[in-house]
């Protein structure tokens, strides 16, 4: 599934993990259109944040 599929707030990993942990799991948060990418955070870590851009393969349906 790519990013931009995604609604905000969900649930992510970049990698297939089923059983991942917390720093492994992203949340998608607003698109910046001047960026044109999507800022993501760590579920654990608000503070750690990276600028994705929609067409990057991630991973959801795992056990969190």
């Amino acid at each position: 599934m790519k990013l931009k599929e995604l609604k905000k707030g969900t649930f992510f990993t970049k990698k297939q993990i089923n059983y991942p942990y917390e720093d492994q799991v992203w949340v998608r948060g607003d698109y910046d259109r001047s960026e044109k990418r999507y800022e993501c955070h760590r579920f654990s870590d608000v503070n750690d944040t990276q600028w994705i851009k929609g067409d990057r393969e991630v991973f959801t349906g795992f056990e969190f």
